[in-house]
């Protein structure tokens, strides 16, 4: 199990900062090699759900409002620490993201852009495929709408 703080912007820490864009960069970047502007602008609308082992950075999303990314609410960036994924904590850091998204926001419509490859996973936490694959920086993706 995993610990979660869930934070704007403004309230994060240069450390919690540093080591979520540190962890993104990790595996967006480096592990799936793909060259693209992670900091993007959109981190400042964004609630950011921080999961932690101890006192370590292990799993991470970003939540928004609807209007501030789709229409609906949305969870991006999910990303958990290679070395940390055979203890399943992407269910953990989704499934308190969808909380988040239902306390902070009152919504329960949730659309995401799910690497493809992710598609079973998203699957087993309530979402549907919706429209055709599309590339994102390289990256075969799809929709997906959990309501």
């Amino acid at each position: 199990m995993i610990s979660i703080k869930i934070k704007t912007f403004e309230e994060l820490n240069t450390k919690e900062l540093y080591d979520l864009l540190q962890l993104r960069s990790e595996v967006f970047v480096v592990e799936q090699d793909c060259v693209y502007q992670d900091v993007d602008g959109k981190d400042q609308k964004a609630l950011h759900v921080l999961g932690y082992k101890g006192q370590k950075l292990i799993a991470y999303t970003r939540i928004f409002k609807p209007g501030a990314y789709f229409q609906e609410a949305s969870v991006g960036r999910v990303v958990v620490k290679q070395n940390e994924r055979q203890h399943q904590y992407g269910y953990d850091i989704m499934n308190n993201s969808i909380k988040a998204i239902k306390h902070y926001f009152n919504e329960s419509s949730i659309r995401i852009s799910a690497q493809t490859y992710l598609e079973q996973f998203y699957n087993n936490l309530g979402f549907e495929a919706v429209g055709e694959e599309y590339l994102e920086d390289g990256i075969p993706h799809i929709n997906m709408i959990k309501t």
